[in-house]
């Protein structure tokens, strides 16, 4: 997956990109950066609705190639270092979304996995909950 960073792209389209390859994952746009292990306060996420030119402190135009054997610290740090992106990656676990912080050294690829895992196991588990709580 290859995409195009220019002052004009908005933050949302970018979102959508990465999601339809990585369902289960998701990126979020930060004010400030952080450093590998750490998370980021919510309070500093970037409105999806701004244009990467509106964020970051590199003006230049390029292409992001995302590959799913990537890990989520070189993914970040590309979004960083080359165009003044402060991004976050986030993995779906059930009905909440998890800072992947400590698991930055995962690929996308396995991120994306365990967030599958995790809320399919959470999502039949509700429902035989359902189908016990309707029997009792």
């Amino acid at each position: 997956m290859v995409i195009t960073i220019n002052d004009t792209t908005r933050i949302q389209h970018i979102k959508e990109e990465f999601n339809l390859l990585f369902p289960y994952l998701k990126i979020e746009f930060f004010s400030k950066p952080h450093h590998l292990g750490e998370g980021s306060p919510k309070m500093q996420i970037t409105s999806e609705n701004r244009t990467l030119g509106e964020c970051r402190s590199k003006h230049n135009s390029g292409l992001i190639e995302i590959d799913p054997m990537m890990a989520v610290a070189d993914l970040e740090r590309a979004f960083s270092d080359n165009y003044g992106l402060n991004i976050q990656v986030f993995r779906k676990s059930g009905k909440v979304w998890l800072e992947t912080t400590v698991t930055d050294k995962w690929s996308l690829k396995e991120q994306n996995a365990q967030g599958e895992l995790v809320t399919q196991h959470m999502t039949r588990q509700e429902n035989i909950n359902a189908v016990n709580d309707e029997i009792q």
